[in-house]
This record gives structure tokens, C-alpha cells and sequence, in this order.
């Protein structure tokens, strides 16, 4: 299999995962999705927006050139005020990767980036590798929160989630 599937299989994973954890939470209710957990970005909605951003920081940014969308308001944790607000911007931001997954090429996937606040050199593949392991960092905060709360998290392993070929 070559980079290009790779990285598709991953982001089919990382998607089904953050779905599954959105869902948790969602039932959960917005009261439990904003308290304050003492967490790297405090809530669990918050750290959710911050998974999003991250992707749309190195994949729709940095990949795609769309420098804009740091200056959209309406990324920032604060700005997501409801379960509707969450969901339109996982929309916007899957909009993003999708229009780089639909033209990408093992060339471009091989391409050098820079984002200006990383030092060195790296690939648009090394980017798809950030986005997916800063992502299962945060995902492990969630799942902590969840376990001190006394509930289960959903399973995030990738056997468990693994995506079909």
C-alpha cells in the first residue's frame, strides 16, 4: 500500500474516531461538554475545537495556502456556543481536507510545508502524521476526564476503528 492510501486510511480513522468521541460527549449534554476539567484546554468542547483546529491549521493553512482562516473568530473555542456551532465547524473543516484529499498525489503528499511557528523540515505527509497522533494526545485527555467522571470513553484504538480496505 502505498503513502497516499496510507494517509487516506488514517484520516478515514481519525474521523471515525472524533465522531465517536463528538457523539459521547454530545449525549452527555452541553453542561458536561463546557465544565471546566482542569485539562490541557480545560473543557471537553474546547478540546474538541482544538482537535479541529489543529487539522484546519496544518491541512487546510499550511497545505492549501488558505492563511484566512486564522483570522475567522468563529474557530476559537470561545466562539462555539452550541452542539450546532461544534458541528458546522467539523463541516468546515472536513470541507478543507476533503478539497486537498481530492486532488492529492504521493507528489504532493512527498512536498515540503512550513507553518511558522514549527521549525525544520517536513512533508505534507508528516503534516497528516501531526494532525492524527496531536489528536490521539488530545483524545487521551478526553478519555482521562471521562474515566475521572466515572464514564467510559469510546474505543480509540485503531483495531477497534480500523478502516476497511
Amino acid at each position: 500500500m502505498g503513502r497516499l492510501a496510507e494517509v487516506r486510511r488514517l484520516t478515514a480513522y481519525d474521523r471515525g474516531v472524533f465522531d465517536k468521541f463528538e457523539r459521547a460527549i454530545a449525549r452527555r449534554g452541553w453542561a458536561e461538554a463546557t465544565k471546566n476539567r482542569e485539562i490541557g484546554h480545560l473543557t471537553l468542547k474546547d478540546t474538541l475545537v482544538h482537535i479541529l483546529n489543529v487539522h484546519e491549521a496544518w491541512l487546510v493553512a499550511v497545505a492549501q495556502g488558505r492563511w484566512e482562516v486564522f483570522d475567522d473568530p468563529n474557530r476559537k473555542g470561545a466562539a462555539v456556543r452550541s452542539f450546532a456551532d461544534l458541528w458546522a465547524y467539523r463541516r468546515r473543516v472536513r470541507d478543507g481536507e476533503d478539497a486537498l484529499l481530492a486532488g492529492l498525489t504521493e507528489r504532493r503528499l512527498a512536498g515540503a510545508l512550513q507553518a511558522p511557528w514549527m521549525p525544520g523540515r517536513y512533508t505534507l505527509d508528516d503534516a497528516f502524521h501531526q494532525v492524527s497522533y496531536e489528536q490521539a494526545h488530545h483524545l487521551g485527555e478526553i478519555i482521562g476526564a471521562l474515566w475521572q467522571a466515572d464514564r467510559a470513553p469510546p474505543p480509540m484504538t485503531w483495531i477497534e476503528n480500523l478502516p476497511r480496505r
